[in-house]
């Protein structure tokens, strides 16, 4: 049978796509239905809805598109060659809208859900690792996605729903964030072995005045802290080599390549010592944050509840 082209239905071709959609999508579980069962009254059954709604739904869907899709005998129905083709498309957007409905719901479940948590590299080899073991104590099956990054990254990832939560420094203050202090880490000025103040434990950081700073590259809040930290003690940092990574730093500095102003390492590294900066007071905060206003799932409020309660025990001793 020739399929019969309807009248021109109420949808433009050149309507906007997400008008199209909101008009169209509560119909194709409907047409669906029709399509499985080429008859309304058995779809009507299976769908649980009125067969006055579910013919009236199908009507419209074709008005909409200006197309018939069924070809009408009684009570009976049969796909037109544009009623088969448009099945196939629906068919795939149901399921893949019932994949995406099983993926949220399974990330929201309280016991096995999901957490997408950020924090610094320098984090990554003790204090998140101990972190995460003490949390699934309690909550042994909740499951993690986690992000090394940068403070400002971490906090665009907020932004655009890719965290829910992470832990950074300097703790911003941001309107669109809300941020918690939860612990301080001090720093370190890391000189080569055979460096000159090598054979000192502490040291004033404006003794360093002269020398080649190794740092991590600008948009980095270590970087800013060594900047803001070398101000204080009255100069500006003379940069030879700028990183990513603060181990890498730590390797410059025992090549004899400058100097750094660095957490404590995960594992101590041969060629390097570490001096107590006793003026200024060297030290970087380290805070949670999350997006203001964004609803919590029971898991990202469980582990936030978890984080919140380790403030001054953030980190390993």
């Amino acid at each position: 049978m020739r399929h019969q082209q309807r009248s021109p239905g109420r949808l433009s071709p050149s309507g906007d796509t997400e008008d199209i959609v909101a008009l169209l999508a509560p119909r194709l579980v409907h047409f669906a239905g029709v399509a499985r069962t080429e008859h309304v009254t058995r779809a009507a059954q299976e769908l649980q809805v009125p067969q006055s709604t579910l013919s009236r739904s199908v009507v419209r869907l074709e008005q909409d598109l200006g197309v018939d899709l069924f070809a009408r005998h009684g009570r009976t129905l049969s796909l037109t060659p544009a009623g088969r083709a448009f099945l196939a498309s629906v068919e795939r957007a149901l399921a893949e809208i019932g994949r995406a409905a099983d993926e949220v719901r399974a990330d929201a479940d309280p016991a096995t859900g999901k957490v997408a948590f950020g924090f610094l590299h320098t984090m990554g080899a003790e204090t998140v690792p101990g972190l995460l073991h003490a949390f699934r104590a309690d909550h042994p099956r909740i499951r993690f996605s986690l992000v090394q990054n940068y403070g400002e990254a971490m906090l665009e990832g907020l932004r655009a729903g890719e965290l829910d939560l992470c832990l950074t420094s300097p703790v911003p203050d941001a309107p669109d964030l809300v941020a918690r202090r939860l612990d301080e880490q001090k720093l370190r000025l890391v000189v080569p072995a055979d460096h000159r103040l090598a054979g000192r434990r502490r040291i004033r950081l404006s003794e360093a005045a002269d020398e080649n700073f190794v740092t991590l590259e600008p948009g980095y809040g270590l970087r800013r802290i060594t900047d803001d930290l070398c101000a204080q003690a009255g100069f500006r940092p003379r940069v030879a080599f700028e990183g990513e990574e603060t181990e890498t730093l730590r390797g410059l500095v025992a090549a004899g390549l400058g100097v750094a102003l660095l957490p404590p390492p995960a594992v101590p590294r041969p060629g390097v010592v570490e001096l107590t900066v006793t003026s200024p007071r060297a030290a970087r905060e380290i805070g949670v944050a999350w997006l203001a206003g964004r609803p919590d799932t029971l898991p990202v409020s469980a582990f936030k509840k978890f984080l919140l309660s380790r403030r001054g025990h953030l980190l390993p001793d």
